[in-house]
Parts: C-alpha cells; sequence; structure tokens
C-alpha cells in the first residue's frame, strides 16, 4: 500500500517535532532530551528516566546509575592513600618509639617529653582517622569522619601551642627578677592542651547532638551517577570546627614566630613557626579546593590536607630532634 510521508520515520531514541509545515505528515525527528528515553518507531513523547536510571547511549532504555565513592576496589587513588598512610602511621610509631627508648636523655626532656609524646599520638590518630573517609560513606563513618579529625587536630595544635608557650616562658624566665619563673613549676602546658582541647570537644559534641551528619545520595550533580557522600548537617558547626582549628595554628605561629629569634643551639620555636605556616597554607588553600569540588574529588583534597599538614607537623618538628638522637 502507497505510504504518504515526507520523511523517515523517527528511530527508537527520537520523538516526532512539528517543523511548522503546511502538512501534519511532515515533522522532524529530534533526539530525546537528557534522562529521557523511547523506545518506539515515530514516538510523540519521550518517558523520564526513574531517579536511581539513566538512559543508555542510544537513549532506548533506562539503566541503572554508578554509585560514586571512594572505592577500595575501583579507585586506583584510595590505593595510593592507603600506602601513604600506612607509611606515615609507620613513620610515627617509628620516631615515638625512638622517643620512648631515649626518655630520660636531655634533648628529650628538654622537649617537653609528655608533649611530645602527646602530639605523637595524636598525629597518628590524625592519619589513622582517613580511614573513616575512604569505602562507601556509612552513617556511622559521617557521624566519626569529621569529629574525629577535628578532635585529634586541637589536641596535636594545642601541643605545639603549649610547646610554643613553654619556650616563651622558659627564655623569659631566664632573665634576673623575670615574673615568670613562678610559671615554670607551674604545669602550664597541661592546661593549654586540656582547655583548647575541651573547647573543640564541646563544639563537636553539640554538633552530633543537635545537627549530626549522615548520609546523602546526589542524584543531580554528575549526570548518569549517584554520588554517596556524607552531609555534614549543619554548615555553622562544620566550620566553626574549622575556623577554631586554624584559629589555634594561627595564635600557635604568631607566638613562635615573635619568639624566632631565640638563640640558635635552641630552634624549637623557628621548627613550629616552619609547621604551622605549612600547617594554616595548606587548610587554608584547601578550603575554595572543597567549594569547587564535588564527590570523591571533594573527599580526596580534604584527605590530602589532612596527610599533608600532619606530615608538615611531623616532619618539621621531630625529625630534627631524631636526627641528633641517632647520629
Amino acid at each position: 500500500m502507497p505510504v504518504s510521508r515526507c520523511n523517515e520515520p523517527c528511530s527508537p531514541g527520537y520523538r516526532k517535532a512539528s517543523n511548522g509545515g503546511y502538512h501534519v505528515c511532515c515533522y522532524d525527528c529530534v533526539p530525546c532530551s537528557e534522562g529521557e528515553v523511547s523506545n518506539i518507531t515515530d514516538s510523540v513523547t519521550c518517558h523520564k528516566c526513574p531517579t536511581e536510571e539513566w538512559p543508555d547511549e542510544k537513549k532506548v532504555k533506562c539503566i541503572p546509575k554508578t554509585y560514586d565513592f571512594l572505592s577500595y576496589e575501583k579507585d586506583i587513588l584510595t590505593s595510593i592513600f592507603l600506602g601513604i598512610v600506612v607509611s606515615l602511621s609507620a613513620v610515627t610509631l617509628i620516631i615515638l618509639k625512638i622517643f620512648i627508648y631515649y626518655w630520660d636523655t636531655p634533648i628529650v626532656k628538654a622537649n617537653n617529653r609528655t608533649m611530645s609524646f602527646i602530639l605523637l599520638v595524636s598525629i597518628l590518630m590524625n592519619f589513622l582517622s582517613v580511614f573513616f573517609f575512604l569505602g562507601r560513606p556509612v552513617d556511622i563513618t559521617c557521624l566519626l569522619r569529621q569529629a574525629s579529625f577535628g578532635v585529634f587536630f586541637s589536641i596535636g595544635v594545642s601541643s605545639v601551642l603549649a610547646k610554643t608557650i613553654t619556650v616563651c616562658i622558659a627564655f623569659k624566665a631566664s632573665k634576673p627578677g623575670s615574673i615568670w619563673f613562678k610559671w615554670i613549676s607551674f604545669n602550664v602546658s597541661y592546661y593549654v592542651v586540656l582547655l583548647c582541647s575541651s573547647v573543640q570537644v564541646l563544639i563537636c559534641v553539640i554538633w552530633l547532638l543537635v545537627s549530626p551528619p549522615y548520609v546523602e545520595f546526589d542524584h543531580r550533580s554528575y549526570p548518569g551517577k549517584i554520588i554517596i557522600q556524607c552531609n555534614e548537617g549543619s554548615v555553622i558547626a562544620f566550620y566553626s570546627m574549622l575556623g577554631y582549628m586554624g584559629f589555634l595554628a594561627a595564635v600557635s605561629f604568631l607566638l613562635a614566630f615573635m619568639v624566632r629569634t631565640l638563640p640558635d643551639n635552641f630552634n624549637e620555636a623557628k621548627y613550629i613557626t616552619f609547621s604551622m605556616l605549612l600547617f594554616c597554607s595548606v587548610w587554608i588553600s584547601m578550603i575554595p579546593a572543597c567549594l569547587s569540588t564535588k564527590g570523591k574529588n571533594m573527599v580526596a583534597v580534604e584527605i590530602f590536607a589532612i596527610l599533608t599538614s600532619s606530615a608538615g607537623i611531623l616532619g618539621c618538628i621531630f625529625l630534627p630532634k631524631i636526627y641528633v638522637l641517632l647520629f
């Protein structure tokens, strides 16, 4: 039977669209829009895929979306982070063992043994907290990841601040008739660590009680992907935690910078200055990088910041002392 048509029929994946002509049998074939499919010839409309599905390349059928997160099985970046975490943790444990072995030597005593021990343990916990960021996010890891690294970092930075204050007091008290002399026997460093860490713990406890983080499925950021991520719950609490940590680092950096002109045979303040400068630089750079990325890339940026800043403190403060102890 003869068929009256102006054009070939529209294939699946396309729909009919009027071209404004006089004859109704004349039309254009246009591809289905993003997220829509058609599986019949000369389809008048395209049908939208469900939320968890996405059109195939030909836009003929809907297929399940892929899940996007830092997977242990599929992402080479996860393996790289694992190797770095294990290596840095091993180095921290070795340094800790060396400090314990030389516990009664003058250089270990002069570096405030207890503060050094607390700082090393907090650095080790910072490295291990990276495991909360790897793998598929679940409720418990979302609750613990930001709070754990915030508390451990605050303990570490508070220890650095306590060491800086101890350096200031020690050299001010060396002058005859100084009013700072009475503060030497008073364990200022312990109170500094306890007070500064308690503020961060309080911020994190209020955050977890009022608006805790939770697992979120992002269907819109990337076509064909479902991003499994942790929603921080309260943005104000999250940036309060980061801001307080930055405040401690800035105070420690300023104090160490002011006393950097101490005698050359005592370079503790210089090492603290370098470590806090690196710490502040990394985290100032991290914030815009995190805001401009999404999904597992944002998590990778935060992991990089945690590892870099912790390794910077470890290297700047402890490696010179290990060199003196061993060589």
